[in-house]
């Protein structure tokens, strides 16, 4: 009786086991077959599909609108997305719609070629438009916010109360004049709610690195709330960027990350093709219509620089280096090349890669660095070595353009040529360095400013003289202070009076207008960057309290702008005093050179015009001071910079580099794009690309460039080529 009892218990529990299973079962197999909670007209690649399906989204994508709509459940999300943006719309109909409103779909369609009651116009590129937030409803931005919506191509349409707009907006990141009359709308909705529309293709914005992305984020919880009814919470979508920064805010650097900063700086020159080979020269000359017997002709006629990478493999320096990459960021998120071969870059990318050879032995870079010099110096034709006329010892800008002067241009490769020939140990340079640098000083006027720039046709006219003799002031030290860093090192190493006696007045007239009466470039923050390497090297040669004083002026305004990031950011100077204000109005945005930043306050540092070169004068400042201020200031400054170097893993031109703006609240690449040859997102070669790894590599070797070029020996050649380019009796 007891095995009876026990057998049928046994029996009971397994039928009750084998009940629970197939209960189990059902309710499992009844979670996974719900509806889903949006259905998708898109290629599986669209940059929304991958999201959704990233992020946990439960989705499910066809390839037509119509097959979405057919499996679409009652009163349920659709978004029918743009696959053949921008050559086609999306193809739809009125029989489409009708079928959607049978089944009371909420949908969100984008790019159509067709919405009952709407008159579209034809697909319209953007220029300088902008995208902005012409409502106060969705959650996260506000209205008049402006988006980046890169190679934009829109439906003209007239619409009362978008949610979004396209407009040519002046602003950096709010439109402070507001739309204007050629404003289109981008994203509307229709049938009482039910329908939005969108002119573009929003859902690329992975792809073709839509900015900023916290605005994009609210975008499409946005979108995706109104299709699920307004009742769902917001949902949050993330992704990461195809072009990103190294690091983020706050996570741990690696020990070896500065050094790592360098060699991808450098390494960056090779991948996006800087170099020129002979075929990448060849297309050079191709581009500009020049040939070998007109190669320094100034070029007529408007020609398009921004072009596509060289075809051939990088060069090895011998025939120099292009400009850098364009602000202008295609659909595929690639950007072209900026075809210039300008005597600034070639000079200061020899210094980043003599430092590379320095810090690592690379010999290729040794070689690239060598090679850079000799082309700028004695194969390029752009260093004028006619002792006979008054351009003698300058450096034209460019092959094809032989029209401006400008010192400032000049001396990014006087200081390069410094660095590199000390680092590599070399005198092969010392003559063409002595003939650069006096021929800068002998047209610099009795004050030592020289002014903004000089036209070459004008020198070779009124002769060397008559600039000599000019009783010139400008308080500008963008353009002229790092020329008198030149002239007090070539003071220590000859002390030739002339050049300590100027440039000291020079500095002296300049101090004591600071700031009220100092003119502005882009903004003052950079002025105050260029001052500081001049200062520096004036307590070198001549130590005063007053030189410290001024010194420590400048780095005290300069550190009220650092955040606690390391970024300095961009501050303008009184307006009247301003070259290069910002756009004045919604017209003048693009039109010409402008700062990254509309107002005081805009969170975003400007890494071609004052991070980079003040990088440098941080470093030089504490090297002679020992100023622990300076050292806290540039130990930040290059913190921020290693962690805000790019990363991209897609764009291989861009990796390694640093762009121009960098908005550190948003933690990410933007800025006004204002500026008509220099927007947000250019690399430059020079500026850039050069000085930020010099400096670093400077850091990790515990060196400075003063200490490094002490031992030059130009002293030996300085005399008669001083007697032959200035004269005794003109003295």
């Amino acid at each position: 009786m007891e095995n009876n009892k026990s057998f049928t218990k046994n029996k009971l529990m397994k039928q009750m086991l084998f009940r629970f299973i197939a209960l189990y079962i059902f309710l499992f197999t009844l979670g996974c077959s719900k509806q889903p909670l949006f259905i998708l007209s898109s290629r599986e690649d669209n940059d929304l599909y991958v999201t959704l399906k990233n992020n946990g989204v439960n989705c499910l994508r066809f390839d037509t609108p119509e097959a979405a709509i057919d499996h679409a459940a009652e009163g349920s999300g659709v978004l029918i997305l743009s696959d053949n943006y921008p050559e086609t719309t999306t193809t739809l109909d009125a029989s489409f719609f009708e079928k959607a409103k049978g089944k009371n779909l909420k949908m969100y369609i984008e790019y159509p070629s067709f919405v009952p009651g709407t008159k579209l116009g034809e697909p319209h590129p953007t220029t300088l438009e902008r995208v902005v937030v012409t409502t106060d409803t969705i959650e996260g931005i506000s209205k008049m916010q402006v988006l980046v919506i890169h190679d934009c191509y829109y439906l003209p349409v007239s619409k009362k109360n978008p949610f979004l707009s396209v407009a040519k907006v002046a602003g950096f990141d709010r439109a402070v004049y507001g739309l204007g009359d050629d404003s289109s709308a981008i994203l509307f909705e229709e049938d009482g709610g039910k329908l939005l529309v969108s002119t573009t293709k929003l859902s690329q914005f992975i792809q073709a690195r839509y900015a900023p992305k916290s605005s994009m984020q609210a975008i499409w919880s946005f979108i995706l709330n109104r299709l699920e009814g307004g009742k769902a919470p917001l949902r949050k979508l993330d992704w990461t960027a195809e072009v990103r920064s190294t690091y983020s805010c706050d996570e741990k650097l690696p020990d070896n990350a500065v050094r790592l900063a360098v060699l991808r700086g450098i390494d960056w020159y090779t991948k996006s093709k800087m170099l020129l080979s002979e075929q990448g020269w060849n297309e050079y000359k191709q581009l500009w219509n020049l040939n070998d017997s007109n190669i320094l002709a100034t070029s007529d006629g408007v020609i398009d620089i921004a072009a596509p990478q060289p075809k051939a493999q990088a060069g090895d320096g011998s025939l120099g280096v292009l400009e850098g990459i364009v602000s202008e960021i295609h659909q595929d998120g690639s950007q072209p090349t900026r075809w210039w071969l300008r005597t600034d870059c070639n000079g200061e990318s020899s210094l980043a890669f003599a430092f590379r050879w320095k810090m690592d032995g690379d010999n290729r870079s040794k070689q690239v660095a060598g090679n850079l010099l000799d082309w700028l110096y004695f194969k390029s034709g752009l260093f004028q070595d006619d002792s006979l006329k008054a351009n003698y010892g300058l450096l034209f800008w460019a092959p094809g353009n032989t029209q401006a002067l400008y010192q400032d241009n000049d001396i990014r490769a006087i200081l390069s040529c410094m660095g590199t020939s000390s680092l590599i140990n070399t005198d092969r340079w010392d003559e063409v360095l002595v003939k650069n640098i006096l021929g800068n000083f002998r047209t610099t006027g009795i004050n030592g400013f020289r002014g903004s720039r000089l036209e070459n046709p004008d020198l070779l006219r009124n002769g060397w003289q008559s600039y000599w003799n000019k009783n010139t002031v400008n308080l500008r030290p963008h353009y002229e202070a790092w020329i008198w860093a030149s002239y007090l090192w070539l003071y220590d190493k000859t002390k030739w009076e002339p050049l300590l006696k100027k440039t000291e007045k020079a500095i002296r007239l300049t101090m004591e207008a600071y700031p009220d009466n100092w003119k502005w470039s882009n903004g003052i923050q950079q002025e105050r960057g260029r001052m500081l390497l001049p200062l520096a090297w004036l307590i070198r040669v001549d130590d005063r309290p007053e030189y410290r004083t001024w010194l420590k002026q400048l780095a005290d305004d300069i550190e009220k702008c650092q955040d606690v990031s390391g970024a300095i950011r961009e501050e303008l100077g009184a307006l009247d005093r301003g070259k290069y204000k910002p756009p004045g109005s919604n017209e003048e945005y693009g039109t010409k050179e402008a700062p990254l930043i509309q107002t005081n306050g805009d969170c975003v540092a400007d890494l071609l015009y004052t991070c980079n070169f003040t990088f440098l004068g941080l470093h030089e400042a504490y090297a002679v001071t020992g100023d622990e201020q300076y050292k806290r200031m540039s130990d930040k400054l290059a913190e921020f910079l290693v962690r805000i170097q790019i990363k991209s893993d897609k764009h291989s031109n861009l990796d390694g580099g640093w762009f121009r703006a960098f908005d550190y609240r948003q933690w990410e690449y933007y800025g006004a794009n204002a500026d008509a040859g220099w927007g947000a997102w250019c690399i430059e070669t020079g500026w850039t690309q050069a000085w930020i790894p010099a400096v670093l590599a400077m850091r990790e070797l515990n060196k400075n460039l003063w200490d490094i070029t002490l031992n030059s020996k130009v002293n030996k050649r300085f005399e008669d080529i001083r007697k032959q380019m200035i004269p005794d009796d003109i003295l």
